[in-house]
């Protein structure tokens, strides 16, 4: 089956009331361990006359072993890009949507270090609930998209940057705590990573207040 690449077509529709188009998407919503983070991708007029880069997609639409060539082409065509991290200590004490939140917020105040007008743009989100005003950021304006990811090419490329950021980060892990095989689950809940939180029990970078034992398998 053919996959549909995104587009630019919602992008330049708002480019033509606004300075910039940050997109934003998460991942490691729905992990057992690790942090969640959220990736923003920067794309101004010019950008959108670009030829959006080969092979870009929702990041679970990119094959494993391509996904840092696509990231690293994605973070070249965006005018700028950033993640933020919600720890999975921060997941516990706020819960996943405000973790989310706060993710989203760092992001943005790295976009912000980077010389990015935030305050100029309109901020495409993932999905259908808006986590990022609530986070502090009531000035911006949200505009939640049902498949963004999957549509918009920005959003694409926050996703896909997002992707590998966090995945490159469990791999770290892995090398800390080997037992529970996140270098293949990335936190997610695996059948061999249940089964190592069976046998040995949760980690720190275990998400404590879920209940991870009757977890689904996530894939």
């Amino acid at each position: 089956m053919t996959v549909a690449e995104p587009r630019l077509t919602l992008e330049r529709r708002l480019l033509r009331e606004h300075t910039l188009v940050i997109a934003c998407d998460e991942v490691g919503r729905g992990a057992l361990a690790g942090p969640v983070a959220v990736g923003a991708a920067v794309v101004d007029a010019p950008r959108s006359r670009k030829r959006i880069p080969q092979g870009l997609r929702d990041s679970k639409l990119v094959p494993e072993l391509r996904r840092h060539d696509v990231a690293a082409r994605a973070a070249s065509w965006v005018a700028a890009s950033a993640v933020g991290w919600a720890s999975s200590q921060e997941i516990d004490e706020i819960g996943i949507m405000r973790a989310l939140g706060l993710a989203s917020v760092r992001a943005l105040a790295e976009l912000r270090a980077q010389g990015v007008v935030v305050e100029d743009a309109i901020v495409i989100l993932d999905g259908n609930y808006d986590y990022i005003s609530p986070a502090g950021e009531w000035a911006l304006t949200i505009r939640p998209v049902i498949k963004a990811d999957r549509d918009c090419a920005s959003a694409a490329a926050a996703s896909v940057i997002a992707k590998v950021a966090r995945d490159d980060l469990m791999t770290e892990l892995h090398g800390e705590l080997p037992a529970y095989g996140w270098s293949r689950n990335k936190g997610y809940a695996s059948p061999d990573h249940r089964a190592a939180i069976r046998e040995h029990g949760i980690s720190r970078h275990h998400r404590a207040s879920w209940s991870i034992s009757d977890a689904p398998t996530l894939f």
